[in-house]
């Protein structure tokens, strides 16, 4: 056994959610660990918008056996955070926080993982990074300028401003929604030719409502061509339309590091979603694990935090018995 500090049974890369549950069930293991995070706690549910409401019941995003009480049935983002961050101090959980793996290399049946400020060993590896970290990128001329973004979080911003929304699952939905309750003048840019099949149940008939009442503009079955300093051009059936232009939220969905993953040597066919045995959750690299929603690939409607914090279970107990 390798004798130091920094070396442990289980390295936990990433502190969302299901990270956290990995860590909890290395805790009642009696395994050693530590989670490795590049920025702050349950670091994608922070940067979520401020005002976000969960699809999933309390119930349902509870890790650790720690009761998520909610006034309301479906919790929101601030509640969440603070909920994880709870159950980080009930537990006393080991999280290194704003600290980015750079690299996890396999020397000898033993894992070294590399950060900008430290050199880790592991006997095994955990990575649950989530998706959110890698935006879709629309490929367009302008998408580079600074009033494009693709995380929308408070729409205070947009007040009194000329807005597009490009999107229409729940994020571009929401981005719509409450900007233009804030004054803004609202633009959708949808490629389909009807709403994201995802949208809110409850979210939904609001939505469409603004669309035919006029107070939300939208173009469907159309795409956005150009982004200039004061306009945007949008491809629409009618021909291209030029408007006048604010604000661009980008709201066209997330994919994981897969250039991390890779780096790693874990396998990714064409479908870009990555090798992994779904009875223990590790990769081609024996003792390297993924855990939550980095395991759908760019299938990141397939995998959430209610359906996916079995996999710490799963992990743990295949660890345990693999150095028993």
């Amino acid at each position: 056994m390798i004798e130091n500090e920094n070396h442990y049974d289980v390295l936990i890369i990433g502190a969302g959610p299901i990270g956290m549950a990995c860590a909890i069930e290395a805790q009642k293991a009696n395994l050693s660990y530590l989670i490795i995070e590049k920025g702050a706690l349950v670091n994608s549910l922070f940067n979520y918008p401020v005002f976000m409401t969960f699809f999933s019941t309390s119930q349902k995003l509870e890790i650790g056996e720690v009761p998520f009480v909610t006034i309301s049935p479906k919790p929101n983002r601030n509640e969440a955070v603070e909920y994880y961050r709870r159950v980080a101090e009930k537990f006393n959980l080991r999280i290194n926080l704003f600290e980015r793996v750079m690299q996890v290399v396999k020397d000898n049946h033993v894992f070294e993982i590399q950060t900008f400020k430290a050199t880790y060993t592991a006997k095994n590896v955990v990575v649950a990074t989530g998706f959110y970290d890698v935006p879709l990128l629309m490929n367009v001329k302008g998408e580079e300028l600074p009033k494009v973004t693709h995380y929308y979080k408070d729409p205070h911003l947009y007040a009194f401003q000329n807005v597009l929304v490009v999107g229409a699952n729940n994020s571009g939905v929401d981005a719509a929604l409450e900007t233009y309750r804030k004054g803004a003048n609202v633009t959708m840019v949808i490629r389909s030719g009807q709403l994201g099949p995802h949208v809110k149940y409850w979210v939904r008939p609001d939505i469409e409502n603004r669309i035919k009442e006029g107070a939300v503009t939208a173009h469907f079955n159309s795409e956005l061509l150009e982004i200039r300093d004061h306009e945007v051009d949008i491809k629409t059936p009618d021909g291209v339309k030029t408007i006048p232009n604010d604000f661009v939220i980008a709201m066209t969905g997330y994919q994981p590091d897969f250039s991390m993953l890779r780096k790693f040597g874990i396998d990714l066919p064409e479908s870009l979603c990555p090798f992994y045995n779904e009875e223990t959750m590790e990769t081609n690299v024996k003792g390297l694990y993924l855990a939550g929603v980095v395991c759908g690939g760019l299938d990141t409607h397939k995998l959430f935090i209610e359906n996916s914090r079995v996999h710490a279970e799963i992990i743990v107990k295949n660890i345990s018995s693999s150095l028993s």
